[in-house]
């Protein structure tokens, strides 16, 4: 990722997808947030989305293509998966990437065989767990997120806060899918 390039993060308003924009941002790339409802698009914006598209309103790609213009996107960081992923890698240029995250979506993922062929697309899984078990990776990872947090870089979005003895309500909250950022409860 470098400074110009399009990159889309989708499932934006969560913890990830707010860390993923700050850090694209960072490196002067320009993020993409994309989320189900408009409710949250001004919010978006404010963590430092260049563009929100809300998928409940709009057509993903006819979105993406207005926004990228023949350039179409240099990297994708998908939480979702499922049948949106051929999608994005129709929007993915040539020598694009996509890092799939996560599989929010109930409906089975398909792989786009042809389009990363034809593109020399790379798509790759990523779990976090990795970076965990590699001492020095996770060391990397550990000073990368501190100096985020110490120079304002990156910046936590805490949405609400229970106690343990809520956490029925926190539950039923997080049921809701209205949430901005993380749900902390406190013990």
């Amino acid at each position: 990722m470098k400074k110009g390039d399009f990159v889309l993060i989708t499932a934006a308003s969560s913890s990830v997808g707010i860390a993923a924009i700050q850090i694209a941002r960072h490196a002067g790339a320009i993020p993409i947030a994309v989320t189900l409802g408009s409710d949250k698009k001004q919010t978006l914006l404010e963590m430092g989305a260049e563009h929100v598209i809300a998928t409940d309103d709009e057509n993903l790609l006819d979105a993406l293509t207005a926004i990228t213009g023949p350039e179409g996107l240099a990297a994708a960081f998908d939480a979702v998966g499922g049948p949106q992923v051929v999608v994005i890698a129709q929007a993915l240029r040539k020598f694009g990437r996509l890092i799939i995250h996560g599989a929010l979506s109930p409906e089975a993922t398909p792989f786009p065989l042809k389009l990363a062929i034809r593109k020399s697309l790379s798509i790759e899984g990523y779990l976090f767990a990795e970076v965990l078990r590699d001492p020095s990776v996770r060391e990397e990872a550990k000073s990368f997120i501190l100096n985020g947090l110490n120079t304002g870089v990156l910046k936590p979005c805490i949405d609400a806060v229970f106690t343990f003895g809520q956490m029925q309500d926190a539950q039923r909250y997080l049921e809701k899918n209205r949430r901005f950022g993380k749900v902390v409860v406190t013990v």
